[in-house]
C-alpha cells in the first residue's frame, strides 16, 4: 500500500529529476524545455502511483497493474513527435523527442520506487545531453543547419552571400525566399552543409557586412 506521503516524495523526486534533463533542454531554447520535462515526468508518475493504488484497491479482482503504464510509454511518442521539426536539408527534435521519452520512463520507474533506476538514468542522460555533444561534434565531419538571412533578395545579394558563404566551405543545399507584400526586405531561409571546422559567429559577421543584408541568424 503506498501512502500519501510516499506519493508526494516519489513526485517531487521525479520533478526534480525530470527538471535537471529539461533545464539542459532549456538552455538550448527547445521548445520542450523545463516546464514540459518536468511536467511529463509528474505526469507519468502519477499515472503510474494511480496504477498501483488501484491494483492496490482492486486486489481481489483482475487487475493489470502494467496497463496504464503500457499505455504512457506509447502516448508519449504523440507528444515527442511534434517536437520534431523537418527540415529540406536536416531534421531537427530528434534529441528532446527522445529526451521526452525518457523522462516518462523516469516517471515510471519512479512512481513504481525504482528509485536507483531512476537516478542512475538521470545520470546517463545528463552526460549524453552535456558531454557527448562535444564528442559528436568533434568526429561528425558535417553539420546541417540553416541560415535565416533578411534582405533585399535580389540576384546580386544573393550572389555575394554565395561568395562568403564559400569562402568559409559552406554548401548550399536548399534555399527559399519569402519576399513581403511591402516593403523591399524579403526573408531568405538558407539550407547548407557546414563541414566540422566552420565558424559561426565569423560567418554571421561577414555575412552582415554585406550591403543588403539587415539581419542574418542561425536555427
Amino acid at each position: 500500500m503506498i501512502t500519501d506521503k510516499i506519493a508526494v516524495l516519489r513526485l517531487l523526486l521525479i520533478t526534480v529529476l525530470s527538471g535537471l534533463i529539461g533545464f539542459e533542454r532549456e538552455r538550448h531554447g527547445r521548445a520542450a524545455g523545463l516546464r514540459t520535462h518536468m511536467l511529463v515526468g509528474a505526469g507519468s508518475c502519477l499515472m503510474m502511483l494511480t496504477d498501483l493504488h488501484l491494483a492496490s484497491v482492486l486486489q481481489n479482482q483482475m487487475h493489470d497493474a502494467t496497463r496504464i503504464a503500457a499505455q504512457v510509454v506509447s502516448g508519449i511518442g504523440f507528444l515527442g513527435a511534434g517536437t520534431i521539426l523537418r527540415f529540406r536539408a536536416s531534421v531537427r527534435g530528434l534529441t528532446t523527442a527522445a529526451s521526452l521519452w525518457t523522462v516518462a520512463g523516469l516517471g515510471l520507474a519512479v512512481g513504481a520506487g525504482f528509485y536507483s533506476g531512476a537516478v542512475a538514468t538521470t545520470g546517463i542522460v545528463l552526460v549524453v545531453l552535456f558531454a557527448v555533444s562535444r564528442l559528436e561534434r568533434a568526429i561528425r565531419k558535417d553539420w546541417y543547419k540553416v541560415l535565416m538571412l533578411e534582405s533585399r533578395g535580389s540576384a546580386e545579394d544573393l550572389a555575394e552571400i554565395r561568395k562568403v558563404l564559400s569562402e568559409f566551405d559552406v554548401e548550399i543545399r536548399d534555399f527559399e525566399i519569402k519576399r513581403p507584400e511591402t516593403g523591399d526586405v524579403s526573408m531568405v531561409q538558407l539550407h547548407v552543409r557546414l563541414m566540422s571546422q566552420y565558424d559561426e559567429p565569423g560567418i554571421l559577421s561577414e555575412v552582415l557586412r554585406l550591403a543588403g543584408t539587415r539581419r542574418a541568424h542561425w536555427v
